[in-house]
């Protein structure tokens, strides 16, 4: 779908009518259902289809193929579809925090990735830490990674990436989505194993 929005030259178009833009939820008045057939509320979906352009597409696919197959692995098929899709979801409601009355549109995978990218680091990362008092050591792994990757979302967007607008938010958001989500689902998938 995104190559072949790139190449049709539909990109802008396809970006208001699926991506998730957070006015949306917030003011939903102001928008022409007319305009805007797909509902809001399927938006952080239908965004993971268009990305904004080959770079953005290329990385978000080597990301999936790399962490995708080994968390795919440990937790099965059906839950890593539901891991996309709760951090497709849990992505486009922390990008709306971030600014709830923007008008711009969030586009591409970013959330579900940073949600796989998340289950990746808490199943395949090296376990170093120690409890912190009555803070047990698995707790404090989690805490650790969540504070790198915000730290390291929030170092991008002080970069700027040459005037790219980033989601930091829907970063933010899927990652978390996939510290809380991965022992779940493994501890799922290997009880219907």
């Amino acid at each position: 779908m995104s190559l072949w929005l790139v190449y049709s030259g539909q990109l802008d178009a396809a970006a208001v009518k699926a991506g998730v833009i957070p006015l949306r939820f917030a003011a939903p008045q102001l928008f022409n259902p007319a305009l805007f057939w797909i509902p809001a509320w399927a938006t952080p979906l239908t965004a993971t289809l268009v990305h904004g352009g080959l770079a953005h597409l290329g990385f978000n696919l080597v990301m999936l193929v790399f962490c995708g197959q080994a968390v795919e692995r440990a937790i099965g098929s059906g839950p890593s579809a539901l891991l996309y899709l709760v951090g497709a979801y849990a992505g486009a409601a922390v990008h709306w925090l971030f600014d709830p009355h923007s008008a711009l549109p969030m586009i591409g995978a970013s959330g579900a990735i940073s949600a796989t990218v998340g289950a990746y680091a808490l199943l395949y990362g090296e376990r170093r830490a120690k409890a912190l008092g009555p803070v047990p050591a698995h707790l404090v792994h989690v805490l650790w990674l969540a504070v790198a990757w915000i730290g390291i979302q929030f170092l991008i967007a002080v970069a700027g990436m040459g005037g790219v607008s980033v989601a930091i938010g829907a970063h933010i958001g899927g990652f978390l989505a996939g510290l809380a989500l991965a022992r779940p689902l493994l501890l799922w998938n290997h009880r219907h194993a």
